[in-house]
């Protein structure tokens, strides 16, 4: 797990001196980071910073927000997948978990 970790503090700093480099606090990448979360997350937001070059911090926020808000919908969406999954066992093998045929 050190090593995931010294991967993500890699990353944020990366992503702090990506805002710095376009003239923002080094504050709004902290807090961008702690934000985001995630090592792919963080890459997201740094292609997105060395692509675009946002001038405005609103612009930096609001992409945040876009990853944010497109990683909230994909755990929903597996976590949706995982319960109709179950669902769909339950129907299949009854409440027990056992086919019918196992008897």
């Amino acid at each position: 797990m050190n090593g995931g970790h010294a991967d993500w503090v890699r990353k944020k700093n990366e992503l702090v001196a990506a805002i710095k480099h376009l003239g923002f606090p080094a504050a709004l990448g902290e807090q961008v980071a702690a934000n985001l979360g995630g090592i792919k997350a963080m890459d997201r937001m740094i292609a997105y910073l060395s692509y675009v070059k946002p001038n405005k911090a609103e612009l930096i926020v609001d992409e945040m927000l876009a990853i944010c808000s497109d990683i909230d919908a994909w755990h929903k969406k597996k976590d949706s997948q995982e319960a109709n999954a179950a669902y769909t066992d339950w129907l299949e093998y009854g409440p027990d978990g056992a086919d019918e045929e196992d008897f």
